[in-house]
């Protein structure tokens, strides 16, 4: 999967888009859809609420590219745009709402509904979509920023709200979680002996 900021847009389709051509327009959509969807997918587990995400995030992007200042950060002024968007999402009531009542999952495998963009064996992909949804919403997007989005404890605290160490034991516990996940009943040694 592609992070956002790593995305390459010519700077003449910037350019343009900005200036309101559609055709440079379309070519920033088909070049940032794929990365914009798996970030905010994988922010909010459901494929149903990460397709409303999207489309409001894309909706503002191109509402407010006439905006956009800096260019070269296109990348992440979109991620920012898409993280807020999908934090607002998990902070709100009615999703709180929605969690104690119907679980995330694909009706036809039970599982979460995988992403294209991911490059691993099925097998693999499955692993992974499973021990991320074992996850609470907050601890899978705390994971997700921090190792593949790349942001810092502060960036997360702050988006988020929070102090960093709330960031940081998120992390810790998550980390926990998925090791569990992958290496179960494992009878590890601690690092000093009792």
């Amino acid at each position: 999967m592609t992070r956002l900021c790593d995305i390459s847009v010519p700077d003449d389709v910037v350019g343009r888009a900005c200036d309101g051509d559609s055709r440079a327009q379309a070519q920033l959509y088909e070049l940032l859809s794929p990365a914009v969807f798996g970030l905010i997918r994988r922010l909010v587990g459901s494929r149903a609420v990460a397709e409303d995400l999207f489309q409001d995030t894309m909706m503002t992007v191109f509402g407010h590219l006439h905006v956009l200042r800096n260019r070269d950060a296109l990348g992440a002024w979109v991620r920012q745009i898409a993280v807020s968007r999908a934090l607002m999402y998990l902070r709100s009531p009615w999703h709180r709402a929605r969690l104690s009542l119907t679980p995330d999952t694909d009706e036809e495998t039970g599982l979460p509904e995988l992403s294209d963009t991911v490059s691993a064996p099925l097998a693999e992909r499955y692993d992974l979509e499973r021990a991320l949804a074992s996850l609470s919403p907050t601890a899978r997007a705390v994971v997700w920023l921090y190792e593949v989005e790349g942001y810092t404890h502060e960036e997360i605290a702050r988006a988020f709200g929070r102090s960093i160490s709330f960031s940081k034991s998120q992390l810790a516990r998550a980390h926990r979680r998925l090791r569990e996940w992958f290496e179960p009943g494992s009878t590890r040694q601690p690092c000093t002996p009792i």
